[in-house]
């Protein structure tokens, strides 16, 4: 097994590099999603409205997302151990303060500090791996990384609804503490700055930051909450909308001008990747944007109580914890392309599986297209990783994987956003379309009103009630089909568009070999 230098002179071994800060990132990433849940208890307890609630889950990824970016920059100006630990010890500190918050800005307030650090320690903790482990071993390491990545949003929920339920919503920010309390230890012990992390300039690109800390915030804002507000019927909405675009607009050309940027925009001269990144944002799209659609449909169109539907999501994440070890031996014995292009074409076929559902389907009918659908994504994270990174000098590694987790994280907010507005719009059209065939002078119809109007009216009812009741169960019936037929439609797209970006990874280059990494070591 390869060591990594010291630059004391003696050697750590990369695995103990890899859980030192894996324990960080896996908490980071678990907090994305197990406050879900707990939203209706957050409010109850907190004397606020579930909308006002959803503040917690905005603020956190507006400071995750605008953190994201400048984290390389970061890492040279402070240096990347003192980054870490600070980033590990603050978000620790504020998840134990989220959990004591007697009120609902104390806790939004806690949430902006636990993104911003958050968003600090998931580029931080993957550039170092990268770094860790010689061109021909990453894709080991990234199988590991990988697995907490993709498992840790799929998990979320289910933890978070368990420990709602058995104890309280505190429950799921006191969690960390011990996690982050592990992970200060290793850090200090394991992590050490190599020499080519140094400051390039003195100056303070504030400008940059500024632009893209206004442009990033109003853009996460406006897709979490443009659904809520009706989008561009809000003048709110529409108002982030314009001030995210100019503000981006004007932070690309700054970073493209200037001699320091605080972002390096030129990476994205590298072909490879470029396509690695468009594919980590859309392939964030659809992996969220289906972690918004199973639940929903599970406890709302098919009846299942929180715990059931999160033991009904769990096989996607056991497919995706057992291939990612597989892959992580395969990436070094064929070419990693051809099992991302695999695990691309896997995960449209679960999706097209998921878009036959009705609302007859069983559990069988749930379980197994998440568990295929879980191998699909097992096959994705760490080849798409690998050969992204794979041209990366290590010097622009903090810069490189700063971009990448911010695109995947946009990604993922606009595929939850079209997501939901799908299912909103697309309901409506189709029960419109439904409705129409529902009339007086259908047969079927009225047949069916004149069953249940009986049944209404042999439990009590008189017989106007009883049409009336009967007329309602009968459009209850209509909604429940539209909605399904919404949810069929969104698996359609999200299966699409893994199919459509399958041709991308022919813009990829093929990574170094075993012989080629060790060359350019000795070099």
């Amino acid at each position: 097994m390869a060591t990594v230098p010291r630059d004391a002179g003696r050697a750590e071994n990369p695995w103990l590099i890899t859980v030192a800060v894996m324990a960080g990132t896996f908490m980071v990433v678990l907090d994305t999603t197990v406050v879900n849940v707990s939203l209706p208890h957050i409010a109850g307890s907190l004397s606020a409205s579930i909308e006002e609630s959803t503040w917690a889950l905005t603020s956190y990824l507006a400071a995750n997302a605008i953190v994201l970016p400048i984290t390389g920059w970061l890492a040279n100006y402070f240096g990347r151990r003192r980054l870490l630990l600070v980033a590990v010890v603050s978000f620790t500190a504020a998840s134990f303060m989220c959990g004591l918050a007697p009120s609902l800005p104390i806790l939004i307030f806690f949430r902006i500090i636990q993104g911003a650090t958050g968003g600090v320690m998931q580029p931080l903790s993957q550039a170092i791996m990268l770094e860790a482990f010689p061109p021909h071993e990453r894709g080991q390491a990234m199988a590991l990384w990988g697995m907490g990545i993709v498992a840790a949003p799929i998990f979320g929920p289910v933890l978070g609804g368990w420990l709602t339920d058995s104890y309280s919503w505190r429950w799921i920010f006191y969690i960390n503490i011990p996690i982050g309390v592990l992970s200060v230890v290793m850090i200090r012990a394991f992590i050490h700055d190599p020499h080519y992390i140094k400051r390039a300039s003195a100056r303070i690109d504030a400008w940059g930051i500024g632009l893209l800390a206004v442009g990033i915030g109003a853009l996460q804002i406006a897709l979490d909450k443009g659904q809520e507000e009706d989008w561009f019927s809000s003048d709110w909405i529409t108002t982030l909308i314009v001030v995210a675009v100019v503000g981006l607009i004007a932070f690309v050309v700054r970073e493209l001008v200037i001699r320091d940027p605080v972002v390096d925009l030129r990476v994205f001269r590298l072909r490879t990747y470029s396509a690695g990144v468009l594919l980590i944002s859309l392939m964030g799209f659809v992996m969220y944007g289906t972690l918004v659609l199973h639940p929903v449909l599970l406890q709302t169109l098919l009846g299942y109580p929180p715990l059931q539907a999160g033991i009904a999501m769990a096989p996607r994440g056991i497919g995706t914890v057992l291939m990612m070890p597989l892959v992580g031996v395969l990436i070094s014995r064929m070419d990693p392309r051809g099992l991302l292009a695999a695990g691309l074409l896997i995960g449209a076929g679960s999706l097209f599986w998921f878009g036959h559902l009705s609302l007859d389907a069983g559990f069988s009918n749930i379980v197994w297209p998440q568990f295929v659908q879980g191998i699909g994504f097992g096959l994705l994270f760490v080849p798409l990783t690998t050969v992204t990174m794979d041209p990366i000098p290590k010097e622009r590694m903090g810069n490189a994987t700063s971009l990448f987790n911010l695109l995947r994280n946009l990604g993922g907010s606009l595929g939850i956003a079209t997501v939901e507005t799908m299912l909103t719009r697309l309901q409506q059209v189709h029960t419109n379309v439904l409705g129409a065939h529902v009339d007086a002078y259908n047969l079927q119809t009225r047949t069916l009103l004149h069953g249940l109007a009986g049944r209404m009216v042999a439990t009590g009812s008189d017989a106007t009630t009883a049409h009336s009741r009967a007329l309602g169960a009968m459009f209850g019936l209509v909604e429940r089909q539209a909605a399904m037929l919404s949810f069929v439609d969104a698996f359609h797209l999200l299966g699409f568009i893994f199919l459509v970006i399958t041709p991308l990874v022919l813009l990829m280059r093929r990574p170094r070999s075993r012989a080629e990494s060790i060359a350019a070591a000795a070099e």
